[in-house]
């Protein structure tokens, strides 16, 4: 255990002054849940908490990687180090994943200060990685300023990034349906930003309209933040500098307002009771020869017992 803890906090170190093969190292345990997960995260715990962590999302095709290429270019630009955590969906059948975002983010390969880092989503709902809040916290660690979060193509209802970011931008592009499709797409609902990409094609103007019309139906704190619509192009560069200033103005609200800690206080406790949940399910159904569960399954299979009698069971 010494070893394995000395070891880990020797791979902290140097991905702390820049080793990007050690970093890359450490984001591999940690999406494969090596055994020395635990001594990781309990030597990147003293240095977390410092890093900006901007989440993108948006359904397929709207231009995430794209966005997200621009947005690194910007916050280079303004000297920050940027770490990328891009996630990708895995294929049911060769459990492999495209690295589309590796092909968007091609003209910061050879740049220092950024690192890109593909994670499969391993069939975990929410457009995320099982992985992410502790391949996060590692970045954080590393030193990063800021760290975007893209997610994989997701539909009406994934909202997990919400919960992994201090700024959420929902990404958006004509085309993608009408006003009835924006009102009950609830990612919407997660939106600290509402980036409006591909503003060049016919429809644009729409899509703010219906953006407006739905944030205009909402009820706002006074004081509270009221998600700002920028209108862009990627590919041109077009509405970047505006989103970046954007994103300075809600991080200076986040901390004014006390929200950044609030924020950070749920990411933490989801993280924990996630790590709680997902060892409890160990215990009952991982251990060979453990019949525990069967057991009172086949008891409520045959009415002889409620689950919720069972679940009390299992736990005490």
């Amino acid at each position: 255990m010494a070893a394995e803890q000395a070891r880990a906090a020797a791979l902290v170190a140097a991905a702390r002054d820049g080793d990007a093969r050690a970093l890359a190292r450490l984001v591999s345990q940690v999406e494969n849940g090596a055994p020395a997960l635990r001594a990781i995260m309990a030597a990147v715990a003293p240095y977390g908490g410092h890093a900006r962590v901007i989440g993108l999302t948006g359904s397929p095709g709207v231009g995430k990687s794209t966005v997200t290429s621009a947005l690194v270019r910007a916050l280079r630009a303004a000297g920050r180090r940027v770490g990328v955590l891009a996630v990708d969906p895995t294929s049911p059948f060769s459990g492999g994943a495209l690295l589309g975002d590796r092909v968007r983010m091609q003209d910061h390969a050879t740049d220092a200060g950024v690192f890109i880092r593909s994670m499969a989503s391993r069939g975990h709902l929410g457009g995320l990685s099982a992985a992410a809040p502790q391949a996060l916290r590692v970045l954080d660690a590393a030193g990063f300023d800021v760290i975007c979060v893209e997610t994989v193509g997701v539909g009406q209802a994934e909202v997990e990034i919400a919960g992994l970011a201090d700024s959420t931008l929902v990404i958006l592009a004509p085309g993608m349906g009408d006003a009835i499709q924006t009102a009950k797409a609830g990612v919407l609902e997660i939106a600290d930003l509402f980036v409006v990409n591909k503003s060049d094609r016919d429809g644009a103007r729409e899509v703010v309209r219906d953006l407006r019309t739905m944030i205009a139906m909402g009820t706002w704190p006074q004081g509270g933040w009221k998600p700002p619509i920028v209108l862009a192009c990627a590919t041109a560069g077009d509405g970047i500098g505006e989103l970046a200033e954007r994103l300075d103005r809600h991080w200076e609200w986040l901390g004014r307002s006390g929200e950044l800690d609030r924020r950070r206080l749920a990411r933490a406790r989801e993280e924990i009771s996630a790590i709680a949940v997902a060892a409890i399910r160990r215990r009952l159904g991982g251990v060979p020869g453990d019949s525990r569960l069967d057991d009172v399954a086949a008891r409520v299979a045959a009415g002889k017992l409620d689950a919720f009698s069972a679940a009390d069971e299992l736990l005490s």
